[in-house]
């Protein structure tokens, strides 16, 4: 098979570091050379692009678990793509892939961190409910905080890309009572009825600790924690005793450029034997083969549902970034190239 490969391809790199809310004019646009892949590599056409609040926090220089973006030299981030150029038999031209070097329309990549799938799936959800963010609303719930039948959860940001796996997948595991906060009327009429949360709130509408009493009355077991801020101080508020959070994310403070004051309300951990546990689902790629068979089913049944917001042209990757910040998309954002 014969792949035409154009000479030249755009990245897109970072310009400058972003203070408070990213704009514009922390990208930029480069045209360079498309590469030939060398032993052991694969070249590969990238067809969706994923964005993700993780690369917010790579966008500073400082220390953490992932490593910053450098300026000018391009971004990566989640990517699915077809192979044109191969040097290893394991890995052909043809085949689809996905891998971690987005952010560009070809990337070189080592053929062992190219990930092979099946193409009759949609392409998308790689990035999503088959993807990275899947899986972390999978270990989250259940190897985190341990979900067990009858537990009342509230998942915060519950209409994003993890947030609404989540919940749907502690109620496939018997939870008796899932609660979802979401930032828009539209997003929480989405969670109740289309989702199947038993109740959603919109955190604009008043104190989240007043929102969600009403929405859990006897309280919660488990907390899915997209978002920090006065969302954890008012779920450590409804906590009953021994409950669990998993911390995944807290998108509130992403922006910020000093520290938000933590929750008020810490002493409440000891009497009540509740436990806070951060987590990283790049510790938890071990259990993708046990994912990937339970959430494929529950995919292919209709019981696990999920939405994707797409964006049209690689030219529009930092725009949909930036409105996935600000809480624009619903379900898993892409760009599709």
């Amino acid at each position: 098979m014969v792949m035409t490969i154009p000479e030249s391809a755009q990245e897109i790199r970072l310009a400058s570091r972003p203070e408070g809310t990213p704009v514009p004019e922390n990208f930029e646009f480069a045209t360079v050379p498309v590469p030939q892949p060398g032993d052991g590599e694969v070249l590969v056409k990238n067809l969706f692009l994923s964005v993700d609040p993780y690369m917010r926090g790579r966008m500073r220089d400082v220390p953490s678990y992932s490593p910053p973006y450098k300026l000018g030299e391009a971004m990566t981030g989640g990517a699915v793509g077809e192979v044109v150029a191969s040097t290893v038999d394991s890995v052909k031209v043809g085949d689809t892939v996905v891998h971690q070097l987005g952010w560009r329309e070809y990337s070189v990549v080592k053929a062992e961190q190219a990930q092979k799938v099946d193409p009759a799936v949609p392409l998308g959800a790689y990035l999503g409910v088959l993807g990275m963010p899947g899986l972390t609303a999978y270990v989250g719930i259940t190897t985190i905080a341990q979900i067990k039948p009858g537990d009342v959860v509230f998942v915060s940001g519950a209409a994003g890309a993890v947030g609404s796996v989540a919940g749907q997948i502690a109620k496939l595991k018997g939870a008796s009572r899932v609660i979802g906060s979401a930032g828009s009327a539209e997003k929480v009429r989405h969670l109740t009825e289309d989702l199947g949360f038993d109740a959603a709130f919109n955190y604009h509408d008043g104190p989240v600790a007043e929102l969600l009493q009403a929405a859990a009355p006897d309280g919660i077991d488990v907390y899915f924690d997209n978002v920090g801020g006065e969302h954890l101080e008012a779920a450590i508020t409804a906590m009953n005793w021994h409950g669990r959070a998993a911390l995944c994310g807290s998108i509130s403070g992403y922006n910020n450029e000093s520290p938000q004051p933590g929750p008020r309300n810490l002493s409440k951990l000891v009497g009540w034997r509740i436990r806070l546990e951060g987590f990283l689902v790049l510790d938890h790629w071990n259990q993708m083969p046990q994912f990937l068979a339970e959430a494929g089913a529950w995919v292919q049944s209709g019981e696990l549902k999920y939405d994707e917001t797409v964006v049209e042209g690689f030219e529009n990757t930092p725009k949909a970034f930036m409105d996935m910040l600000a809480g624009a998309n619903t379900g898993k954002m892409l760009v599709k190239l």
